[in-house]
C-alpha cells in the first residue's frame, strides 16, 4: 500500500546555520535522489523545509519574530522581504534538485497563503493534498503576516509539518530529518556519551539546548512539541538523521529504521 509521507529538512540539515546563505548541496542532492526513489514506487511526499542560514541569522539580527518595533521598524520591513526572497531561493534549490531528477514540484511560499503563527496559524493546508503522487507540494517556514500591530512574524516550519499531517487525513508517516543527529538524544549530541532515545512521548525528559544565537523559532524542543501532536493523530512519527536519507526508504520497507519513533 503505497504511502503519504510528510518531510521536514531541517534547515541545520540542508544549510550551515553559521554562515549566512550557504546550502549544502550535496545533502540537498541526496535527499531528493531518495526522495524521487519514493515518489517512482507510487508513494506521496509533502516537503516541508527549514530556513536555516537562509532565515534565521537575518530575522535574528531584526527581531522579526518579536514582529514591528518602531525604532527599528524601517529596518525590519526591509528585512521581512529580504528573508523571504532568500527563503524563495533555498526552496528553488530544493525543486530544481526534484526536477533534475525528473519529479514536478509545486512551490507554497506562506507568505502567500498563510497568516498568524503558531500551530493555529490561519491557512488552507489542503492545497497539499490535491496533487497527484508524482508531484510534490513544497512549503518552508517563513515570516508571514500577523494580525495587529505586530504586523509580521516566523510562521516556523515545524507549525507547518503539524497542520499539514494532522488535518490531511490520507498522512501515513510523518519524518524530521535532523543535521546532527541520529534522532532525540538523551542530551546534546555532541557531548560525550549521549545515547539514542528509540521511543519517545510527551512528558519524559531529556537535556537539551538550544542555539538562540542562530535558531528564532524553538530548535528540538519545538520539534519534539509538534511531533507529540501528530502522534495523535498519525501512527508513524519519527526523526531521523538526514545525512542517511535511505533510512525513509527502510522505514517505509520494513516498518522500522535508526532514528526516535514519537508516539502519543
Amino acid at each position: 500500500m503505497a504511502a503519504k509521507v510528510v518531510v521536514k529538512l531541517g534547515g541545520g540539515l540542508i544549510t550551515d546555520k553559521s554562515s549566512l546563505k550557504s546550502p549544502r548541496t550535496d545533502i540537498i542532492d541526496s535527499i531528493c535522489n531518495e526522495i524521487s526513489h519514493l515518489v517512482s514506487l507510487g508513494n506521496s511526499v509533502i516537503i516541508v523545509h527549514g530556513a536555516g542560514s537562509y532565515g534565521h541569522l537575518l530575522a535574528k539580527k531584526w527581531s522579526l519574530s518579536h514582529g514591528l518595533r518602531k525604532d527599528i521598524s524601517e529596518q525590519q520591513r526591509e528585512a521581512v522581504k529580504i528573508v523571504r526572497s532568500d527563503m524563495r531561493e533555498l526552496s528553488s534549490l530544493v525543486s530544481k534538485s526534484l526536477r533534475d531528477r525528473g519529479i514536478e514540484t509545486v512551490t507554497f511560499p506562506p507568505s502567500d497563503w498563510a497568516k498568524n503563527t503558531g500551530d493555529s496559524f490561519e491557512g488552507d493546508v489542503s492545497i497539499f493534498d490535491s496533487f497527484p503522487s508524482n508531484v510534490v507540494p513544497i512549503t518552508f517556514g517563513d515570516v508571514v503576516h500577523v494580525d495587529g500591530g505586530a504586523e509580521f512574524g516566523i510562521l516556523s516550519g515545524d507549525d507547518l509539518m503539524a497542520r499539514i499531517s494532522i488535518e490531511i487525513p490520507s498522512v501515513t508517516h510523518c519524518v524530521f530529518l535532523l543535521g546532527d543527529a541520529e534522532g532525540m538524544m538523551d542530551k546534546p549530541p555532541h557531548l560525550e556519551g549521549s545515547k539514542l532515545i528509540e521511543l519517545w512521548k510527551s512528558g519524559e525528559i531529556v537535556e537539551t539546548e538550544h542555539n538562540s544565537e542562530q535558531d528564532v523559532t524553538g530548535g528540538i524542543e519545538l520539534k519534539a512539541e509538534r511531533a507529540s501532536l501528530i502522534s495523535k493523530k498519525v501512527e508513524e512519527v519519527w526523526f531521523i538523521n538526514g545525512n542517511c536519507p535511505e533510512r525513509l526508504s527502510e522505514l517505509l520497507t520494513d516498518g522500522t529504521t535508526i532514528g526516535t519513533k514519537i508516539v502519543s
